[in-house]
């Protein structure tokens, strides 16, 4: 499997004429052209001009709170924490944590597309995946121990 893109690699603008063509160590359009106030690279297109931040098309992108930050809550919501929970614990308003869950999972379906648009899964596949997922078979039983009378009367 080819490697993904990393920031810097092709021009994000829609209108450039270099639009989503990687760049080759020979030619390249993409140059890195300063930072911004938070510390992330940015890049600059010669065919168009425009500039771009490392986080652009990520989640992470536009947002002020630290990407350790928001994959921590993540990672918190994952393991079932309340986004009320965690909104208290870590300060962050609720409609924030679910702004970056709505963003996550956006993200994550369109990786998801990236990754398995050469895949194609064929129906015995789907039948196993989900045997092994939803039926686990009948879980027994233990039976309960008998309780001892507890004046010491015995039965």
């Amino acid at each position: 499997m080819a490697e993904l893109a990393r920031a810097g690699d092709f021009c994000p603008n829609a209108v450039c004429a270099d639009y989503g063509k990687l760049q080759s160590e020979v030619q390249t359009n993409i140059i890195q052209f300063g930072k911004t106030k938070a510390g992330r690279q940015r890049y600059r297109c010669k065919t168009c001009k425009g500039t771009f931040v490392e986080t652009k098309g990520t989640l992470f992108y536009g947002r002020r709170t630290p990407a350790a930050e928001i994959i921590d809550t993540l990672k918190l919501v994952a393991e079932d924490s309340r986004i009320s929970s965690l909104a208290r614990a870590k300060g962050y308003k609720e409609e924030t944590i679910s702004a970056w869950i709505r963003a996550a999972g956006a993200h994550a379906e369109q990786l998801e597309a990236v990754l398995l648009a050469e895949h194609h899964i064929e129906r015995g596949q789907l039948d196993g995946l989900w045997a092994f997922v939803q039926n686990k078979g009948e879980k027994k039983a233990m039976p309960k121990p008998k309780r001892r009378a507890s004046s010491g009367v015995q039965p």
